[in-house]
């Protein structure tokens, strides 16, 4: 018997069983849990009795359950601990399943029974959230090509498929370009400026990889520390061309034509749907709705910070002429001498500022935060089995001492993760027929590593990052609805951003800090003095920051929001999109497209704009607070009314219901200093 099959798991909370499965199980077990998912979509179909809401679009919705958790167990291993072996799998099993999405949403005897209850929806007696269920199962349908002919079906399972395997391929040749480069030091002069944390780290990436001296790689804490402290200004070029280069470089990993060929075949496939560009469909189901409104948003705010942007950069140049003669200030300058002015402007660094992040420390902060916000608690469980060493497991507790979901946590880079950080889950929460399915959420960064002689001490965007995905993941494990399909982070992808960047506000609040910001080896609680200096320094920098993620947005835009056709030069496309929001020069032989992941294997393809579209939303949400008080329990419990009503509800909706009214723009505008 297959162990993936044997579900559900016996198991605590039914959490997957790591250590009874291998790679080879994955592909068997896929195959023959899509068998069993089109066993149960014939059922469906064959049904003598009139479509209604529980034997159609209910019985739809709970169908292939097996499937999608054998999947999420695969797929998330993909990404945080893969393999030669789990990436081949990936690319067999990828367009098998592609083909049986297609199976469904091309199946015309389903779509005519989903039709059928969504023409008489007002005969049924639906709840809230089942109206939803029907609406967007009805346009899942419609918007992947339920109307089309015969013909066309035919096409866009095609396109469907080599999709699948093309985003694989992608993400696979940024992986391995990341893990392949080394910058390996042997003499120590060339270390010059490197806090010991940054050279511990080296050093024990040189001993790993049996070399003397110490290595230094494009995984971030690597290659940020490196950017951020070495005085050599050639190394840090290197390093940094070295990353801008990843997948742009002649060799078998270049993701150019790659690039070329998913653009294409999306604009193919929108426009086969009857969009006019792949934008124009992803966009129909986002707050945004309309490219248009996209760029209209992004340019707005371009406007309003590109001015800031150029202040900032010319500020940090004049400091690099005056204090190392620098005649032009370029990529590899801009963190090196951002953490200098940063320390005068502010007397404030990372290394003045890590001892008081100490991971452990700031997990149970984060902790203390939601207990306080939404009555929750997080307690070990070392009996539920992880797939590495480094995982954590928590039990979720309500006030009542019920679990109500499991929390994995994953820290740390190694060879088979992906760059990055993220929350995923192995199964969505639901209530359904008096049975309560815990949500099983985990968050997966790539943190500073402890060392010999430290534990994992954070810089500040490092907890910074943790309280993102920690907001990500609060948004799944308190998820309270009846169906998986539209539980926690279920929702438009210009709303899933709002949680995770709302709890980003608690790093600067010193009522939040006091729960965990104390000195690892005295315990001292941060003082208050340097809590000053991160709310005065949270400025620093930010009209380049904000011209920076909109010139990202405004890429992504170019890729997806215009007709598509040949492309001859992927690099000097890219510079076009970028016009008007770059200021420093192009360096030659690097390349943003080629290992932008979020767009090209992550699901943000026409959906960058919305980490900017979210800070909107999360500013204005977080100065509801402020108003009232950070940890007020009445604000909090109609914040965790939003967060738990996952996609069951309009997102401006319940952004209206939270706020008493729509988002506004000027309280992220005072955050970052560009209104008074």
């Amino acid at each position: 018997m297959n162990p993936l099959l044997d579900q559900p798991f016996s198991t605590p909370f039914q959490t997957p069983p790591f250590s009874k499965f291998s790679t080879a199980d994955f592909k068997p077990a896929i195959e023959k849990a899509i068998e069993e998912a089109k066993e149960e979509i014939k059922a469906i179909v064959d049904n003598t009795a009139s479509p209604s809401f529980e034997n159609t679009i209910e019985a739809l919705t709970l169908s292939g359950e097996k499937l999608d958790r054998i999947t999420s167990i695969f797929f998330n291993l993909n990404s945080a601990e893969t393999n030669k072996e789990i990436q081949k799998t990936a690319q067999e099993v990828s367009p098998l399943l592609s083909e049986f999405s297609n199976d469904i949403v091309l199946n015309e005897n389903l779509f005519s029974r989903i039709k059928s209850v969504y023409d008489h929806k007002e005969s049924f007696n639906l709840n809230e959230e089942q109206q939803e269920l029907l609406r967007k199962t009805f346009r899942r349908f419609t918007r992947n090509g339920a109307n089309l002919s015969e013909e066309d079906k035919t096409t866009l399972r095609e396109i469907d498929k080599k999709l699948s395997k093309l985003s694989l391929q992608f993400g696979e040749n940024v992986l391995a370009e990341t893990n392949d480069y080394q910058l390996h030091i042997t003499n120590q002069a060339d270390l010059a400026g490197l806090p010991d944390y940054a050279m511990d780290m080296a050093q024990q990436e040189a001993e790993k990889r049996g070399l003397e001296g110490w290595v230094f790689t494009l995984h971030m804490p690597s290659y940020l520390a490196f950017q951020k402290f070495a005085d050599q200004r050639e190394l840090r070029e290197k390093l940094y061309k070295a990353s801008g280069a990843k997948a742009f470089q002649d060799n078998e990993r270049n993701n150019e034509n790659i690039i070329k060929e998913i653009v294409s075949l999306r604009y193919q496939r929108a426009q086969l749907l009857g969009y006019k560009t792949h934008a124009d469909f992803v966009l129909e189901e986002r707050m945004a709705k309309s490219p248009q409104k996209v760029l209209d948003f992004l340019n707005d705010l371009l406007e309003q910070s590109i001015e800031f942007a150029k202040k900032d950069i010319q500020s940090l140049a004049e400091y690099a002429e005056k204090t190392d003669g620098i005649k032009e200030l370029m990529p590899w300058d801009h963190a090196y001498y951002a953490e200098k002015v940063k320390k005068e402007q502010f007397d404030l660094s990372d290394e003045e500022l890590k001892p008081y992040f100490e991971l452990n420390a700031v997990l149970q902060g984060a902790f203390s935060i939601a207990q306080r916000l939404y009555d929750i608690s997080f307690v070990p469980n070392q009996q539920i089995e992880t797939y590495h060493p480094d995982v954590k497991v928590f039990e979720v507790k309500d006030s009542s001492n019920e679990t109500i979901g499991i929390f994995y946590t994953d820290f740390f880079p190694r060879e088979g993760k992906r760059a990055g950080a993220w929350m995923t889950n192995y199964r969505n929460g639901s209530k359904m027929n008096g049975v309560h399915k815990i949500p099983q959420i985990s968050i997966v960064c790539n943190f500073t590593q402890p060392t010999k002689d430290k534990p994992s001490l954070l810089t500040f965007n490092e907890l910074t990052t943790l309280f993102h995905e920690f907001g990500h993941a609060l948004h799944g494990l308190l998820a309270n609805t009846q169906y998986e399909a539209l539980a926690g982070t279920q929702v438009s992808w210009d709303f899933v951003e709002l949680p995770s960047q709302f709890m980003e506000n608690y790093c600067y609040e010193p009522e939040a800090l006091a729960l965990f910001a104390k000195h690892y080896e005295t315990g001292e609680v941060i003082p208050q003095a340097l809590i000053d200096k991160i709310i005065a320094a949270a400025q620093f920098l930010e009209g380049y920051q904000m011209s920076r993620q909109i010139s990202f947005g405004k890429l992504d835009m170019a890729w997806h929001a215009v007709e598509i056709s040949d492309i001859e030069d992927v690099d000097a496309y890219e510079v076009k999109a970028f016009e008007g929001t770059q200021v420093y020069p192009k360096v030659e032989g690097t390349n943003m497209s080629t290992a932008f992941s979020h767009i090209f294997q992550g699901g943000y393809s026409s959906g960058y704009y919305s980490y900017k579209w979210a800070e909107v939303l999360d500013a204005d949400a977080f100065d509801y607070f402020k108003q009232n008080g950070i940890f007020d329990k009445a604000t909090a419990d109609k914040f965790k009314t939003l967060l738990s009503s996952g996609g069951t509800v309009d997102p401006m909706v319940l952004y209206k219901n939270f706020r008493g009214r729509e988002p506004q723009q000027d309280a992220l505008l005072k955050r970052v200093g560009i209104k008074s």
